[in-house]
């Protein structure tokens, strides 16, 4: 089985400016929160001039009460399953679109490594998370290889090329 290669800033910038068509296409604003990646999402959007007519907001939520305060995550949600878990991505963009007015956010929440992972959620381990206003948030597991920067630039990969489906869809 042939791995994927690791996506590159030009990558990544592609991916960015698919988004950006698509929700100027739709009319819509775009929310990010994000965990592991650091904001890395919301810079690749925002590297992209003319971003303000497009892009909301991004929060970078790394601690529990980060994640309660500017996300709305039930703190039960934490303690029963953790950071890193489909509840708590989904909980996430959930409050990202409710907090700040998008009309397309996306979340992730993962271990980037080189430590924090478990037998059960090992380095790699990244929940991405999509919803639109008015629909269902849906998320999805994912396990990525390499070191911290590859998991990264994975997730950023992976969470812009859902973004892009969710507002084409």
């Amino acid at each position: 089985m042939a791995v994927a290669p690791i996506p590159n800033d030009a990558d990544l910038d592609e991916l960015a400016r698919q988004v950006a068509e698509a929700a100027q296409e739709k009319r819509v604003m775009v929310a990010t929160a994000e965990s592991c990646t650091g904001g890395w999402i919301a810079k690749t959007l925002t590297d992209l001039p003319g971003s303000s007519a497009w892009f909301e907001a991004g929060v970078v939520s790394y601690s529990y009460s980060a994640k309660e305060a500017l996300l709305g995550v039930n703190p039960r949600t934490l303690e029963r399953t953790g950071a890193v878990s489909e509840e708590t991505v989904l909980e996430m963009v959930s409050g990202a679109l409710a907090r700040y007015g998008a009309g397309v956010a996306v979340a992730v929440t993962g271990i980037a490594g080189p430590s924090g992972g478990t037998p059960d959620k090992p380095v790699g381990t990244v929940w991405i998370g999509w919803k639109r206003r008015g629909g269902y948030a849906h998320a999805r597991l994912h396990h990525f290889d390499g070191d911290r920067e590859a998991v990264r630039r994975q997730t950023v990969a992976a969470a812009l090329a859902g973004m892009t489906v969710e507002l084409k869809g």
